[in-house]
């Protein structure tokens, strides 16, 4: 009898106390506490479990079928060790939801993946177990691209693979044909490649005006809290650059770029939301221009260039990031940077270092996130790039935008955007662009030219809940392009006022491969047409946004 009394004591103890420190242990009972109290309590964290999950979930019924369980076989899923490196947190360190928050940022820009989930596994003596649970896109892709922009093909075959082998990895193969050139290329990019933080990108292409070759082994800033970067960039490129006037070639002259730099930057870090950097570096940058034999040769070519010497930049940067959707992918988490992001750089190239002249070289961007509603949100970036040379400004190319996203249902928004450009004694051949491959799609590519340069588009968007065969999302746009580039030595004579153009796009947006693009089939009507412009113009295209 007693010891009846002593066992179900015991029992009543375990009935009462056992639950919370199983849960505490092993969270099955209730869920460990959130980020922001873990880090409050000084939690340290533990193990790091790395869960790497295939293109299609075939435990959810919409996902198990033979298509995508044959998928899914294909493909290659990410090794564990890939995404291990890409963490900003370390077992044994003290847990930091800042670090948390952006590496899922980090994580969720990785092409070759879907989905990115982080969370509290399991919290227990003041260690905290995490997990982090991601999702495969279908990496493979056969190129096969038919694009339409301004009345103008481009056509590319080839093959891509964003995630070889589940390494990270991109390579890529193609043969491609547009209005400017036809060719070859062969591109291969590793942001890890010699290092958790070292990336390795080689472009090579052989086209047919000439031949392009690009290398760069960078150790970027690569998070907010980074202290040091450093790398190199080495350019070559040879091909015939076309000047258009309304939409058609008039001259064409052959232009050899090449430029090589090295740099090396230090920050103190994250400090107080804010973020400084400090780069030094040395660039070389030469240009060469001749006529192109059998070709119309400019009446002014661009005189040769060489510029040698060191810079120096400063960034600023505001940690102030906004997660949200429907902005300008579809179905998908993305992040707005609301906070300052500024850079200063400024150089100075010198003859005795193998100059051309003696030169003064400027750079300035300035970005800066609003909260003009609720839900509203307004982007201002402004931007001016160049050179005083013989105490003259030069080349100098000023701009400025603003963006404004206005929800007013779950899946519509309106979309605002307006830019301009100017240019401050350019060269013979510099030219500000607009047409329908640059923001006015009811006119031909490339259709008038200046020194100065405007452009207001308007759209409502829809972002549709569909989701066929759970690989696509779907959103419809109307919109407005409003534009004008005028001034310099090449107006458009046929028609150099403003241009207005209506139309109403469809996107697709493919959620499950590695390429993230949105898909635009746009068909605009140009309300202003002149001399041989179409009546509608359709635009096929792949973009990066909606």
């Amino acid at each position: 009898m007693a010891l009846r009394r002593r066992l179900a004591a015991c029992a009543l103890v375990l009935a009462v106390y056992a639950p919370a420190g199983f849960a505490q242990t092993y969270g099955a009972a209730a869920p460990p506490p959130g980020f922001a109290e873990l880090e409050a309590a000084g939690a340290i964290i533990g193990e790091i479990r790395i869960v790497t999950g295939d293109v299609f979930d075939t435990d959810d019924p919409r996902e198990d079928n033979a298509l995508f369980r044959a998928a899914n076989r294909l493909h290659i899923e990410t090794r564990p060790w890939v995404i291990r490196r890409a963490l900003l947190f370390r077992s044994g360190e003290p847990l930091r939801l800042r670090a948390i928050e952006e590496t899922e940022r980090l994580l969720r820009g990785a092409r070759y993946l879907y989905d990115v989930r982080i969370r509290p596994l399991a919290y227990r003596d003041g260690v905290v177990d995490l997990e982090v649970t991601t999702r495969d896109t279908w990496t493979l892709y056969p190129t096969i691209t038919l694009s339409r922009t301004g009345g103008v093909t481009r056509t590319e075959f080839g093959v891509s693979e964003l995630n070889l082998l589940g390494t990270g990895s991109e390579l890529s193969i193609s043969a491609f044909r547009d209005v400017d050139r036809r060719g070859k290329a062969l591109d291969f990019a590793n942001d890890h490649a010699l290092g958790p933080w070292t990336s390795l990108r080689l472009s090579v292409a052989d086209n047919s005006d000439g031949s392009k070759l690009s290398l760069a082994l960078v150790r970027p800033f690569f998070e907010l809290d980074a202290r040091r970067s450093a790398g190199l960039h080495a350019i070559d490129v040879d091909r015939v650059d076309p000047v258009y006037n309304a939409g058609h070639r008039v001259t064409e002259y052959r232009h050899r770029s090449r430029t090589l730099e090295v740099f090396g930057g230090w920050s103190p870090g994250l400090v107080d939301g804010w973020v400084r950097r400090y780069t030094l570096g040395l660039r070389l940058h030469d240009d060469r221009f001749a006529p192109e034999p059998g070709r119309p040769a400019p009446v002014h070519l661009l005189p040769d260039q060489t510029l040698v010497g060191p810079y120096v930049r400063f960034d600023l940067i505001e940690d102030r990031y906004e997660r949200t959707e429907n902005r300008q992918q579809i179905g998908r988490p993305e992040y707005f940077a609301l906070g300052i992001n500024a850079s200063v750089q400024l150089g100075w190239a010198a003859q005795r270092l193998g100059s051309t002249d003696d030169a003064l070289l400027y750079r300035a961007a300035l970005a800066r996130g609003f909260e003009t509603g609720s839900e509203q949100r307004l982007l201002a970036t402004a931007r001016i790039d160049g050179q005083v040379r013989g105490g003259r400004i030069r080349r100098q190319q000023v701009g400025a935008e603003l963006e404004y996203f206005m929800p007013h249902h779950r899946r519509r928004l309106f979309y605002a955007s307006l830019a301009a450009d100017v240019l401050t004694d350019p060269e013979p051949a510099d030219f500000l662009y607009l047409g329908g491959d640059n923001g006015l799609r009811g006119y031909p590519l490339r259709y008038q030219a200046g020194t100065r340069r405007v452009l207001l588009t308007l759209e409502e968007r829809l972002y549709t809940g569909a989701f066929p065969w759970r690989l696509f999302r779907i959103g419809a746009a109307a919109f407005v392009d409003v534009g004008r580039a005028w001034g310099g030595s090449n107006p458009n004579l046929i028609n150099p006022g403003w241009l207005v153009n209506v139309g109403l796009g469809l996107r697709l947006f493919s959620v499950r491969t590695a390429f993230g693009n949105v898909a635009h089939l746009d068909v605009a009507l140009p309300l202003r047409p002149a001399g041989d412009v179409e009546g509608v113009q359709v635009l096929l295209r792949a973009r990066r946004s909606f």
